[in-house]
């Protein structure tokens, strides 16, 4: 993967259009869609986890924090990942019947890397704001919903954003119905 990671080409590039965004995560779900039907929840999709080589084709990378879930709807109880990346769920796994979905999980991961991809710095943070564990929780766990720019985005990339960043996991949508949003489904040209 001889572009390195996502994050190693946002520090040089700044952000990404909606045209390349759609392709990345295309790439993203397909390899999601394999490990999740092979039972496996990643637990740490990030910027800097997601690999690229000179053709922008993409590689989930880093398996420290993954699960192999032994039924399909097992359940992760561990504080694992990097903080900034995980869903609401799992800074109070108790508020959802004392535990989270591994798969729900990679989903707001996978918005979230995407929406900052897009802006070009963190997305639930003022742009350059470093914070501390609990301003960061706060943010994630009570803060407002994701707030994109009215104009700089497609309807259709900010709907797939919605159904990646839903607070309730019970309503985010799964790999595969992300896989037929039209973000992803239609095949732009970079």
């Amino acid at each position: 993967m001889d572009a390195g990671s996502l994050e190693s080409l946002l520090k040089t590039r700044g952000s990404f259009s909606e045209t390349f965004l759609s392709n990345i995560a295309r790439q993203i779900l397909k390899g999601l869609s394999y490990l999740h039907t092979q039972r496996i929840v990643h637990r740490d999709i990030k910027p800097a986890n997601i690999l690229v080589n000179k053709k922008m084709e993409v590689k989930i990378a880093d398996f420290g924090c993954s699960k192999i879930m032994c039924r399909m709807l097992d359940t992760c109880d561990m504080f694992i990942g990097t903080r900034a990346y995980m869903s609401p769920e799992r800074y109070d796994p108790s508020a959802y019947g004392g535990n989270y979905n591994g798969y729900a999980g990679d989903i707001w991961s996978l918005g979230l890397t995407i929406a900052e991809l897009f802006l070009g710095y963190y997305p639930l943070l003022p742009p350059g704001e470093k914070s501390d564990w609990i301003t960061l929780m706060c943010a994630i766990y009570s803060g407002e919903p994701l707030s994109l720019p009215e104009t700089s985005m497609s309807p259709e990339f900010r709907d797939f954003i919605g159904c990646c960043l839903h607070k309730d996991f019970t309503k985010r949508w799964t790999v595969s119905q992300l896989l037929s949003h039209p973000f992803v489904s239609q095949d732009l040209a970079l």
